[in-house]
């Protein structure tokens, strides 16, 4: 079964001026393509040829021979997630069982705001933010590189891409402005919702 890339959720200049449709081209039409093509040749003839990409991650999360897959494997699917958790006209506070649990795990919509936006931040080089469920609570972690929490057995409900090529051509070297102009314009809080289980 190969690997193949998703369409995106969105046309590629529907979220523009907070990410432009040049940034999308390089992004999705460049980066995340490539980690699909890579992923596609490196398990062509091998035990793994006909396995889904979680299974794929799984199984090769954890080995220093496989990282090569494991990084490009990831790579697909924290970006096919990562366009989900993203829409035009979104962002700001979500309503309903979103915003109870965040009320109740969190401490309330701002501090969950100054949490994700400061794991983003904090990031030192590539990688991304997540807010996750681990044993029915949720927490606000950050991942290196292409490390994603499905390798940890953990489930993801959001996440934010801070890899240079989600915001570089927009924000520049501003990843702060990024990360406030996502959670402010762009989280796709129904998406988080049916993660969540509403």
């Amino acid at each position: 079964m190969a690997i193949t890339l998703p369409d995106l959720p969105f046309a590629e200049d529907a979220l523009a001026p907070v990410i432009s449709a040049r940034t999308l081209e390089f992004h999705y039409g460049k980066h995340h393509r490539a980690y699909v093509d890579n992923t596609n040749k490196m398990i062509e003839g091998t035990d793994l040829a006909e396995a889904d990409l979680l299974t794929i991650i799984k199984k090769t999360a954890g080995d220093t021979s496989l990282a090569g897959l494991f990084n490009n494997a990831a790579q697909v699917w924290n970006h096919s997630f990562y366009w989900q958790c993203i829409r035009p006209g979104g962002g700001g506070a979500p309503s309903g069982p979103v915003l109870k649990k965040i009320e109740a795990d969190l401490g309330g919509y701002e501090k969950f705001v100054e949490a994700f936006k400061a794991a983003g931040a904090t990031q030192f080089g590539s990688g991304w933010a997540w807010l996750v469920l681990r044993d029915n609570k949720l927490e606000i972690i950050k991942t290196t590189n292409a490390d994603t929490p499905v390798a940890h057995d953990l489930t993801p409900l959001l996440t934010v891409d801070v890899w240079e090529h989600a915001y570089y051509l927009d924000y520049q070297n501003r990843r702060p402005d990024y990360l406030g102009a996502f959670t402010e314009k762009l989280i796709n809080w129904d998406f988080v919702e049916a993660n969540l289980g509403g």
